[in-house]
């Protein structure tokens, strides 16, 4: 579908009006697939039935024109610019828009002026569409603030990342926050389907298919890799697999703030899982989209101890080993450091009594009151300690034939308190058992279970 274009001939039909249509024209020609199937109804959007469908909520503050301030979040390509856009064919308010890419807090100041001037004279709200909206930073998005907050505009921002990240949170709490979802793969086909009709093109069966995989629910990314597909296919016009194959390599990857948590959390709870499997994969992903090599090492350090800890002790030294590794030869080969301590990390067994412990023990000093180091633990290696009775009472425990004496290392007050609760698993129920052999005590059944 063409974009709206001005009327040719301008005012009284000078010769510069006429080139200008011609110029509007060979663009309209020339743009993207993309842009010339934009919908101009919002029956022809493709996806967002939840939002959009006859009866549903967003649809009906549109078609009525009531829809407040609001965000319109979610993945590239699923229609939100669209949406937004067709806000203007509904609506009796004036319609302005700006995209944060290029526009500044001068530009705000301005279009809140002229809707104040409009409201006043006119008795015309405002709507003002703000794309990119996530790359307005605190001070841009202040001198939003005020407009909304007086109902001079009603905002319509639209963004990629997660509004909760992106977003101040006065500006978020005065605004509706609608998700677009990743088109499914029947959306996508359909677009396809209508692309492939726009440019007098067929494709085999399994062509669409790859095609549709492809895109990820992204409908950009799906209709820019046709038109290269297409150009491809030309003469026959018949698009192959061997054609989508070629035209892939232009596919980029999203990746914001919130896909970057995301990710990582996919990648340590499989590990923490211990699925080797998944684990990869989202190490792939991880990789694919440009994340730091250093970072994902740091990760698998911190997890070794966390998750895996006195289970398996050679989990820290292979995680370290492999921060070592990325350090000296990075990317390509690092990713096989980062694969190998992946899996052994996701294979070992788990136990996170470290974690749990020296969080107990930090929260124990937080709350206080911090106890007195008993005498017998304190540093005597200098000329007059024992005079203050530093040192006095403590027995060496290599001086007993078992390597271990029982006295007291806790101060007094917190005398038999216990940070430490162990685990059963792997490594760590042998180091526990011989432990309470020192100690004298008895096993539980659940470490004689996992004997």
């Amino acid at each position: 579908m063409s974009p709206a274009r001005r009327p040719a001939g301008g005012q009284g039909g000078q010769p510069g009006s006429l080139f200008d249509s011609a110029v509007e024209e060979e663009l309209s020609r020339r743009a993207p697939l993309a842009a010339r199937m934009r919908p101009t109804r919002l029956d022809d959007v493709v996806g967002q039935r939840h939002l959009i469908a006859p009866g549903a909520p967003l649809r009906t503050l549109v078609e009525a024109d009531r829809l407040s301030s609001a965000v319109f979040f979610g993945p590239p390509g699923t229609g939100k610019t669209t949406v937004a856009r067709l806000v203007a064919e509904h609506t009796k308010r004036r319609y302005r828009a700006l995209s944060a890419v290029d526009a500044g807090v001068k530009d705000v100041r301005a279009e809140l002026e002229s809707a104040r001037t409009s409201l006043g004279t006119e008795g015309r709200g405002t709507i003002l569409f703000l794309d990119e909206v996530h790359r307005f930073n605190k001070a841009q998005q202040d001198a939003l603030l005020h407009g909304v907050e007086e109902g001079v505009i009603s905002l319509i921002g639209a963004t990629t990342e997660n509004p909760f990240f992106a977003l101040n949170t006065p500006l978020l709490s005065r605004s509706t926050l609608w998700r677009f979802e990743a088109l499914d793969e029947e959306d996508v086909t359909l677009l396809l389907e209508r692309g492939l009709e726009t440019e007098g093109a067929t494709a085999a069966p399994e062509a669409l298919r790859l095609l549709a995989d492809l895109a990820s629910g992204d409908a950009r990314v799906a209709l820019t890799i046709l038109e290269v597909a297409v150009a491809l296919s030309r003469p026959t016009g018949r698009i192959e697999v061997d054609q989508v194959e070629r035209a892939r390599s232009m596919r980029a990857y999203r990746h914001g703030q919130e896909e970057h948590y995301n990710l990582i959390s996919a990648y340590i709870k499989s590990m923490r899982g211990s699925d080797p499997d998944a684990a990869l994969y989202w190490l792939a992903r991880i990789l694919e989209v440009g994340e730091d090599p250093r970072y994902v090492a740091r990760r698998l350090v911190i997890l070794a101890s966390e998750d895996v800890g006195l289970a398996d002790p050679m989990a820290l030294v292979v995680a370290t080993a492999a921060a070592s590794a990325v350090e000296l030869v990075g990317l390509p080969e690092g990713a096989l450091n980062l694969a190998q301590a992946t899996l052994h990390l996701a294979l070992a067994p788990k136990s996170n009594s470290s974690a749990l412990g020296i969080w107990s023990a930090i929260e124990k000093v937080k709350s206080g009151p911090f106890a007195e180091v008993p005498a017998h633990l304190k540093g005597s290696n200098y000329q007059g300690a024992a005079s203050l009775g530093h040192g006095i009472g403590y027995e060496y425990p290599h001086d007993d034939p078992r390597g271990y004496i029982e006295q007291e290392y806790l101060p007094g007050e917190l005398a038999g308190m216990r940070f430490f609760e162990p685990g059963v698993h792997g490594a760590e129920g042998t180091f526990v058992r011989r432990w309470r052999e020192r100690r004298g005590e008895q096993q539980d059944d659940e470490e004689k279970a996992h004997e």
